[in-house]
């Protein structure tokens, strides 16, 4: 058998159901005094699929204390038996695991596991996503007076944006403080939660309706300052601009946006 072949059975034997490896493959092998081809190859066979779940199980911790050990490893091996690793790092091994919930699961159960695994899935992309220039307080207090009006500002790459309909930011704080976890429910508004990477830690924060629609109106929406404060004015009023300063602030004291851009 050639080296190619033998790896192309080993990895078909992996990644299939049953623990008999074909007769080439097993014939390639030797076993040794205490342990036989059959058994050695049945090890290799649970471990990997152990790992994999164990990979899922460290990018996905609420969901598992949710679900508990049993529903979990079940969940995870249905879904690995439809999306197998197909990326030399772990680091991908998740990047399905939101859409087959929605596909696996009645919505009842499966649209707010499905959240709660979007929102843990952002930790782990923003952690590795590319750093960015944040703006520095520094920066925008040197802006000329003239270039306000026409400032607009980027995401760094590393912000995720979520919407949620569910307590899962609540969960989710649970297991991080080792407390009881809650109940799933419903908000009664939709919550927007940011996560982000700041140096080598994952930061997150919920925004008001009012600070969210402002943010997405700058970095989505394209709007400059000027068009930031025209729109806070039926709000806030004479306040406008003021409000959107502090906004900015807070955005740039977080790491939140990239270099500003003016017209």
């Amino acid at each position: 058998m050639r080296l190619s072949d033998w790896q192309l059975a080993f990895e078909r034997y992996l990644l299939g159901e049953g623990i008999t490896a074909d007769a080439a493959l097993g014939a390639s092998l030797i076993g040794g005094p205490t342990l036989d081809v059959e058994t050695g190859l049945a090890i290799y066979h649970n471990a990997y699929r152990a790992r994999l779940q164990e990979a899922l199980r460290g990018d996905f911790p609420t969901v598992w204390h949710w679900l508990g050990d049993a529903e979990f490893d079940a969940l995870s091996a249905a879904y690995l038996r439809e999306c197998p690793s197909s990326h030399y790092s772990l680091r991908w091994l998740g990047a399905g695991f939101e859409a087959f919930v929605r596909r696996h699961l009645v919505p009842a159960q499966g649209l707010p596991l499905a959240e709660l695994i979007r929102l843990e899935w952002a930790f782990t992309l923003a952690f590795d996503a590319l750093p960015g220039v944040p703006l520095t307080l520094e920066e925008m207090a040197s802006l000329p007076l003239e270039a306000w009006p026409t400032l607009r500002l980027e995401l760094v790459p590393s912000v995720q944006w979520l919407s949620g309909r569910f307590n899962s930011l609540a969960m989710w704080r649970a297991v991080k403080a080792e407390v009881p976890l809650p109940g799933s429910l419903e908000l009664r508004q939709p919550q927007v939660c940011l996560v982000w990477r700041a140096g080598l830690v994952c930061q997150y924060r919920s925004l008001e309706p009012a600070e969210a629609r402002a943010l997405d109106g700058m970095v989505r929406d394209g709007w400059s300052f000027a068009e930031l404060c025209v729109e806070l004015a039926d709000t806030f009023g004479e306040g406008a601009p003021l409000q959107a300063v502090s906004w900015l602030k807070q955005w740039v004291n977080d790491g939140l946006v990239g270099q500003c851009r003016t017209l």
